[in-house]
């Protein structure tokens, strides 16, 4: 008998299927293909999204779990340093050990020591949890600082560097590496020992956590000197369209950061064709950075030079050259754009000056630095 009703159900939903319009079948299968892809969808991006969460809070119980980080061991290669920083978080990460705020990261590349030290101490005084000092030298340079200085143990594994080789980019990568395994650094500025800041730690601060773009310099100059520098051989990855010119010396945010230290096809042209009297310090990041993010950048520095006397080389400054008029023309006397407002106050640290500019810059401290 349930047989029976069974067949005769059967018999039924088929001859009401065949009586159903064709169009309302189609769309029913549609609805039922667009629901199971919706799902699907769905499930995809959770997945990915767990995926980034994981990665993040293994790096983070990583770099945690020892007070001295591990990965700042001299046997440690360039290339596994690089590749443990290009997977650090692209955002800021605030740890419960740490200060709640972001950090701005101090990198400095020298070949010895740092003699303007002291100005910087002033700089720094005060402001313990919201900035990161890192420091590349001759690698056979060993003194270290008193323990009181904020230098003290702040010097990574180094490697030579030679002026207008590729060594000085590695430098570079190596200081932002080691800047990157720190979650909550999130602002990375490339300082020289003859930098001075100009303006006091809060200033400083404000100034580069609140801007929405990084200030890395990057301009097409056509004379000989910039896109003379080009060679063809880089094509098809860089075109001359691409090339781009800038100072060395920038100030970056954590995911262009991140960006330069994952780089390899970019790098790996430049190393092979930008050789002297091409520099690839003046034109590896500023390219780079035009072709992966444009819209990142302001194109500007943050740090003052002086070309005006010719030369391969900035002007250097002696302590004769201090002066408040002197300062104050490099603090206020230029005029740039800053979060869409015309500022007046457009680079936050200068260069060169030589160790003879100390005395007379630590007697301008409370002037320039309000303490």
């Amino acid at each position: 008998m349930k047989k029976q009703k069974i067949t005769a159900f059967v018999k039924e939903v088929n001859v009401r299927m065949k009586k159903e319009p064709i169009t309302l079948r189609y769309i029913q299968i549609l609805g039922t293909v667009v629901f199971f892809t919706s799902i699907s969808s769905l499930v995809i991006l959770l997945a990915l999204y767990l995926n980034q969460r994981l990665q993040t809070s293994l790096f983070l119980v990583d770099d945690l779990s020892s007070s001295s980080n591990p990965l700042t061991s001299p046997s440690l290669s360039d290339e596994e340093l690089m590749r443990r920083a290009a997977m650090a978080p692209r955002g800021t990460v605030m740890n419960d050990h740490e200060a709640h705020h972001p950090k701005v990261a101090f990198m400095f590349l020298t070949r010895w020591d740092l003699p303007l030290s002291p100005l910087w101490e002033i700089f720094f005084k005060g402001h313990q949890g919201f900035y990161s000092i890192y420091v590349h030298t001759s690698p056979e340079f060993t003194d270290e600082p008193p323990e009181s200085s904020v230098f003290y143990k702040k010097r990574i594994p180094s490697k030579a560097v030679e002026w207008g080789r590729s060594s000085m980019m590695d430098a570079e990568k190596r200081l932002l590496s080691h800047a990157l395994l720190e979650p909550s650094n999130a602002r990375f500025v490339l300082l020289s020992e003859t930098c001075i800041p100009l303006f006091n730690f809060t200033t400083t601060y404000a100034y580069l956590t609140r801007s929405t773009r990084s200030f890395l310099g990057s301009f097409d100059d056509p004379r000989p000197m910039g896109r003379g520098r080009y060679s063809p051989k880089m094509l098809p990855h860089v075109s001359l369209s691409d090339w781009r010119k800038g100072n060395q010396w920038f100030e970056i945010s954590r995911r262009i950061a991140v960006e330069i230290v994952s780089d390899r096809r970019y790098y790996a042209v430049f190393e092979a064709h930008c050789r002297p009297p091409c520099y690839m310090d003046e034109h590896y990041l500023p390219t780079l950075v035009n072709k992966i993010c444009p819209e990142m950048n302001s194109n500007r520095t943050v740090t003052w030079v002086d070309w005006s006397r010719g030369g391969p080389h900035p002007a250097t400054f002696v302590r004769k050259d201090i002066r408040v008029g002197f300062l104050d023309r490099i603090r206020f006397g230029s005029n740039c754009s800053y979060e869409g407002e015309v500022t007046n106050v457009c680079f936050l640290f200068a260069r060169k000056f030589h160790v003879s500019t100390l005395e007379p810059l630590m007697k301008l401290a409370s002037y320039l630095y309000g303490s």
